[in-house]
């Protein structure tokens, strides 16, 4: 039941390797994020690529985590590419794009994002830059992700005292979604979301690829090309493929 003053959203569920995929356009997946905050409960957002929906398969707690996830985004060309096999009107809706989205939104309406994950100094760089983007951009704080898992509620109970209201956690698929998972208690934001290397991105570390090598569908290569340390997330690729040919997916 729909209650007074309260958005509607109509979304088709994809099934993909044990996981619904939300079929929603970044628009749409943009104001559902909104109605979260509103909320002002804890919501889990995943954006999935075919490197995730393939650890999903052989890392139970991971599985079950999107499984239960509030809103699951399909983040690869390849994600997409299965979907639409299958009939499934689906377009990418990717971290980065997300990331500056939700920014630009902050610059708009106040809301407070944290910045968590990269390597030392990463999140504080694309803060600032996000900031110089998106003049007004509420950004509350940035902290590198290289800390063991046994500091995990350490880490929290710090961002817990700047109340965010979008935590944005860029340490890698499943580590990101497993710290939002074990810390969601703590620190109790009303979205929080993975977005793997979008930081690096943001704070011009990283350069994302042309306009035309997003158009040929071939982001995947120029980021294994600029990163030969991809190809962890590569070796997926053949997997994820074999799989949704063969109609196992």
């Amino acid at each position: 039941m729909q209650l007074a003053g309260q958005q509607h959203f109509s979304t088709l569920g994809a099934p993909l390797l044990g996981v619904i995929i939300d079929c929603l356009t970044l628009d749409q997946v943009v104001a559902r994020i909104e109605a979260f905050i509103a909320e002002k409960q804890p919501h889990l957002v995943v954006t999935a690529d075919s490197t995730g929906l393939i650890i999903a398969r052989h890392d139970q707690e991971f599985r079950r985590i999107v499984q239960s996830a509030d809103l699951v985004t399909p983040d690869s060309v390849g994600v997409v590419w299965a979907l639409r096999r299958r009939g499934f009107p689906v377009q990418r809706v990717s971290g980065v794009d997300l990331v500056d989205r939700l920014c630009a939104a902050s610059a708009d309406k106040g809301h407070r994002i944290f910045l968590l994950g990269a390597a030392p100094g990463v999140a504080e760089e694309a803060g600032e830059r996000l900031k110089l983007k998106y003049p007004g951009c509420n950004i509350i704080g940035a902290r590198h992700g290289y800390f063991p898992t046994e500091s995990d509620e350490v880490v929290a109970a710090e961002i817990a005292e700047a109340k965010p209201d979008i935590l944005l956690v860029a340490m890698g698929m499943p580590r990101q979604e497993k710290f939002i998972r074990a810390t969601r208690g703590i620190i109790n934001a009303p979205v929080a979301m993975g977005v793997g290397g979008s930081l690096d991105v943001f704070s011009g570390r990283t350069k994302r690829a042309p306009g035309w090598v997003q158009r040929a569908k071939l982001e995947w290569l120029w980021r294994l090309i600029l990163d030969p340390r991809k190809m962890s997330k590569v070796k997926h690729l053949p997997t994820f493929a074999w799989l949704v040919l063969r109609g196992k997916a």
